[in-house]
């Protein structure tokens, strides 16, 4: 059984939006990430990935984001615990909202950021990496 996390690319005026996880984290926490949460059991419903990923921009940030979405790119990973998790980064036009620290459980602080600071962060994990970097190919 696979846990479902969806992550939101947002890229506004040639800088990404990205959040130092909360050290209260189970799964990296301390480290630079796009924002984005686990998937919750709808049962029969359309659009889950999608909507999820506005839900958890608003939830931890507070900012909106246009309703069109775009599919990047998907993986799968292990965390410490042994839980396995398939990721979804979606590429997301900012609409509206200041992006602020609205969740200290999940987030310690909130990011805007070029795409070369975030390659040349040291907090910031081989997965951010790749996943800005699809998302800005993805944006081209």
């Amino acid at each position: 059984m696979f846990i479902v996390n969806v992550e939101g690319a947002v890229c506004r005026d040639d800088q990404w939006l990205l959040i130092t996880r909360s050290m209260k984290e189970e799964h990296a926490g301390g480290t630079l990430s796009l924002v984005g949460g686990k998937v919750d059991i709808e049962g029969n419903t359309l659009d889950i990935l999608e909507r999820t990923v506005k839900r958890e921009l608003y939830e931890e940030i507070g900012i909106e984001i246009k309703d069109a979405v775009t599919f990047v790119y998907s993986s799968s990973f292990v965390t410490e615990d042994g839980s396995n998790v398939i990721n979804a980064v979606f590429l997301c036009e900012y609409d509206s909202g200041t992006a602020h620290r609205k969740s200290p459980d999940e987030v310690e602080a909130v990011h805007w950021m070029t795409y070369e600071e975030i390659m040349n962060h040291p907090q910031a994990p081989p997965w951010t990496k790749e996943s800005v970097k699809r998302a800005a190919a993805a944006r081209k």
